[in-house]
């Protein structure tokens, strides 16, 4: 009880009381990218096209829209602001982990990684493919939109690094504690913001579906898994991993998936989360330690006649006074800045 309620008024709830023992064991943290280590809340910040921009917002921008992924939120806010009204399209179709497809005005518009438009039939230019990895050593998220039978354009969307995600990641390496980040995005695009971070395992291209594959890899090698996500696709990694930990600002699906629910997207709450457990859990073993201790001691000598029972019942009554005080000196826990 002192431990959930000094992990509450932090900022983390505990669900149950055997995670505080499952914490202790953590040696590896998985966090999924966007909404943990990243903001999550994205802008789209590169329109690359020979075609007339409002015209090629409008069709990919009501694609996305219809995609409802916080990527396609992005274009259809941008179009938003510059005042260009988007329609519902004919037919929308999403693609996890490769992007949307619709129709508009009765054009076939296909919008994603440039894999998906290839199997279309679409081949990027070599320019649109320079556009592409230059976005992508810039850190952002870029992909290509097409419609008949030709690529019309490419898009950037940046995702900004929460200033406190360097901190954590650098705690929880102090602590033991190996850290990976799991993302949909490419290579490129995944080493320049685990760079950022100071992250050296990353995931990348990983669709929504293989996060507990990754989980379940690391757990047959003898891992105890964390695993930090806000997303709907990220609910069975939590379920999977020895330790789930949802961000509170995610979705509700996340949230009941989750053992520890972060109530803000501060991602130094993490490394916070697995040092107030272990240090309840030794609360916990110094607590049982005494308690066992005054009472072996003191109750066999009495029934021996070798003490006197009220020196006895004494003793077992400071067990209890002892285990309380014990576990308030966990209302003192400071952890570091957050």
């Amino acid at each position: 009880m002192a431990g959930s309620g000094r992990g509450a008024e932090l900022g983390i709830l505990f669900k149950r009381a055997e995670v505080f023992e499952r914490a202790t064991t953590i040696d590896a943290v998985f966090f999924d990218k966007t909404g943990t280590l990243t903001t999550g809340v994205m802008e789209l910040s590169d329109l690359i096209t020979d075609e007339p921009k409002e015209v090629f917002l409008r069709y990919v921008a009501s694609i996305e829209n219809a995609s409802g992924h916080p990527i396609g939120k992005a274009v259809a806010l941008s179009a938003d602001e510059r005042g260009i009204e988007l329609v519902q399209p004919e037919q929308a179709t999403s693609l996890a982990g490769l992007g949307a497809s619709g129709r508009v005005d009765g054009i076939e518009i296909i919008v994603g990684k440039p894999d998906l438009l290839r199997e279309a039939g679409m081949e990027p230019t070599p320019e649109q493919l320079d556009s592409l990895e230059r976005l992508k050593t810039e850190a952002k998220t870029a992909f290509i939109a097409g419609w008949y039978g030709k690529v019309r354009g490419v898009l950037g969307v940046a995702d900004s690094v929460r200033p406190q995600s360097a901190r954590a990641v650098a705690a929880l390496g102090d602590a033991g504690v190996e850290v990976a980040m799991i993302t949909g995005d490419n290579v490129r695009t995944a080493s320049a913001i685990a760079d950022l971070i100071g992250v050296e395992r990353i995931h990348a291209d990983v669709r929504p579906g293989d996060k507990t594959t990754l989980v379940e890899q690391a757990q047959e090698l003898g891992r105890k898994v964390a695993f930090v996500g806000d997303g709907i696709n990220d609910a069975p990694a939590l379920v999977q991993a020895d330790l789930g930990i949802a961000v509170g600002s995610g979705t509700e699906v996340a949230v009941e998936a989750g053992d520890v629910v972060l109530l803000n997207g501060n991602p130094l709450l993490v490394p916070t989360t697995i040092d107030l457990a272990g240090a309840t859990f030794r609360t916990i073993k110094q607590n049982l330690f005494w308690a066992f201790a005054y009472n072996t001691a003191a109750i066999p000598l009495a029934a021996l006649g070798l003490l006197n029972p009220m020196i006895a019942a004494g003793a077992m009554a400071f067990s209890s006074v002892s285990v309380v005080l014990n576990a308030l000196r966990l209302r003192r826990y400071r952890p570091q800045e957050i």
